[in-house]
């Protein structure tokens, strides 16, 4: 009975995801999967088994999509077959329809590992259901609180389910103390990366908010010896034990030379340089992350960091266009933190520069948008003379507008377009030297498909926009 249902769920699944496709109405990385599980519940949990050498979960707030496709890289580079959710497809379905995408019509799986980006509230449901070998933590940071409630409440949430989980080894950021807490707190162990220190000229001009300013076993204030943004830095409890871990995979010093950034490390009597045509300090950070787990899997450290050097990004993460022979940069933004990131690399951009701003509100964005609010927009009042217009646009674009309005944003600056399309046209024709494209999860899919008609895509972009999902 069991395979009667295996099978009469992958075959209506791959269907579905061949229509998928051949309509235009999406690369089938949900929808099959919400299918096969509503005709057999326990399809993932029984695929799981196949892998030859295991699962790796990549979750948290910011990077899982950079992390869990550098990762994947990584692993193929050298030589494994691997089964990922590339296209960020993070939740149950999105991660059975990735097991329904390489498996043959028989319900078998080639493939060595499956390297698996995991939706944080979605956490909990796939790890009951797969046992991970590893779960890589990149960081943690407010995001989509009408979903995901207040910080603590996410960060439980995996901790919960970490702690739950059979013996898994924790791939964790050392810098971020939400995210190094999970090794006390679950009693899982854990492999550490971190930055010593980087360069002032590469972390950006934007204040950031502190997500986490208390000291999450005993409350005393966090003191920081170094601080690099958000909360990410050395960190210390001066009223316990709680401090920043000395991380296993540590990166001395980061700075920047024309489109890379650079790092070295020493371990295991290695010197190892690490350089990522990243277009922020946060695509390190996920580049780090996935070198650690690479390491962790036993993957040779100079072919990871080889791969690295030549990593290309999934569409909305620093993807560039030309347009008149102008470019053009897409990025997602989704949470106070990226957006201040991403704001901060383009008022480093000395270039005459119209922006767009969609920002939606439909389930998989958040319905809450009060987050713009902490976003330091108020950074751009400085430099507004670089900035020919501000065009607002999406289901919120209105608010957007207002919000950039009580920044001290130049009204006369600021237009609101309602069609997508004609926000992208109005972008591309205005005059500037570079046109930037800030949009929001369920706006990306359409922008890109509206630049696709209208530039001339060229791919990823290391001089652009950090990564930030």
């Amino acid at each position: 009975m069991r395979l009667i249902k295996t099978i009469s769920a992958l075959w209506l699944a791959k269907v579905v995801m061949l229509l998928s496709r051949l309509l235009g109405k999406g690369k089938g990385s949900t929808l099959p999967g919400m299918i096969a599980l509503k005709i057999y519940p326990g399809l993932l949990h029984s695929f799981s088994f196949q892998l030859r050498k295991g699962i790796i979960i990549v979750t948290g707030t910011n990077g899982k999509t950079t992390t869990n496709n550098m990762l994947a890289q990584i692993l193929a580079g050298s030589g494994y077959k691997v089964l990922a959710n590339l296209e960020g497809a993070n939740l149950k379905k999105g991660v059975t329809a990735a097991f329904i995408k390489a498996a043959g019509l028989s319900g078998k799986i080639n493939c060595d590992y499956a390297v698996l980006e995991v939706d944080e509230g979605a956490f909990p449901g796939v790890v009951s259901d797969i046992k991970p070998q590893a779960v890589v933590v990149t960081n943690f940071f407010r995001d989509q609180l009408d979903r995901y409630g207040e910080l603590d409440t996410t960060i439980q949430v995996v901790s919960r389910a970490l702690k739950n989980t059979e013996k898994v080894k924790l791939v964790l950021n050392a810098d971020d103390p939400l995210v190094a807490q999970l090794c006390k707190k679950t009693g899982q162990a854990a492999f550490f990366y971190g930055i010593d220190f980087i360069e002032t000229s590469i972390t950006g001009v934007i204040e950031d908010t502190k997500e986490a300013k208390f000291c999450p076993f005993c409350g005393n204030n966090l003191k920081y010896n170094l601080y690099h943004y958000s909360q990410l830095g050395d960190y210390v409890c001066p009223g316990c034990e709680f401090r920043r871990p000395e991380p296993d995979i540590n990166v001395s010093r980061v700075y920047k030379d024309g489109n890379y950034f650079y790092g070295s490390m020493y371990f295991d009597n290695n010197n190892i340089n690490l350089s990522v045509p990243a277009g922020g300090v946060y695509n390190y950070y996920n580049a780090l992350a996935a070198f650690a787990a690479s390491v962790y899997l036993g993957i040779e450290p100079q072919v990871s960091a080889g791969v690295l050097y030549n990593y290309t990004s999934a569409i909305g993460r620093m993807d560039r266009f030309f347009y008149n022979d102008k470019p053009v940069l897409l990025n997602l933004v989704k949470n106070p933190t990226g957006f201040n990131q991403s704001l901060a690399a383009l008022l480093a951009q000395e270039r005459f520069q119209n922006l767009l701003i969609a920002i939606n509100d439909n389930d998989a964005d958040g319905r809450d948008i009060s987050w713009l609010w902490d976003v330091n927009f108020e950074a751009i009042e400085e430099k507004e003379n670089y900035f020919n217009n501000f065009i607002c646009t999406g289901k919120r674009g209105e608010e957007m507008a207002v919000r950039l309005k009580y920044a001290g944003v130049s009204t006369n600056k600021i237009t609101v377009e309602k069609s997508l399309e004609g926000a992208v046209s109005a972008a591309l024709s205005q005059e500037s030297e570079v046109t930037y494209l800030l949009v929001t999860y369920t706006a990306l899919w359409q922008v890109d498909s509206i630049l696709n008609k209208k530039a001339k895509r060229v791919g990823y972009s290391a001089e652009s926009m950090p990564s930030v999902s």
